[in-house]
């Protein structure tokens, strides 16, 4: 079986094959959200919650949303 890799681009982030920037999975745990972008993100949850219950609660649709909250 052999993986498919990504190429990243020029700001070193992950890109889809048509060049589209990947976006978290929603299965993404909190915890490691706050070892890649700091410490505030996602107040008041759990290290264990997942970044698409998050997001549910909050009313967003992306990371990125959550992260300008």
């Amino acid at each position: 079986m052999t993986k498919k890799h990504f190429p990243k681009g020029l700001d070193d982030r992950m890109r889809d094959q048509d060049g589209e920037i990947r976006k978290k999975r929603s299965d993404t745990l909190v915890k490691t959200l706050r070892e890649e972008y700091g410490e505030n993100v996602a107040p008041g949850y759990r290290s264990d919650a997942k970044l698409g219950t998050v997001l549910k609660r909050e009313g967003l649709e992306s990371l990125n949303q959550l992260l300008n909250k």
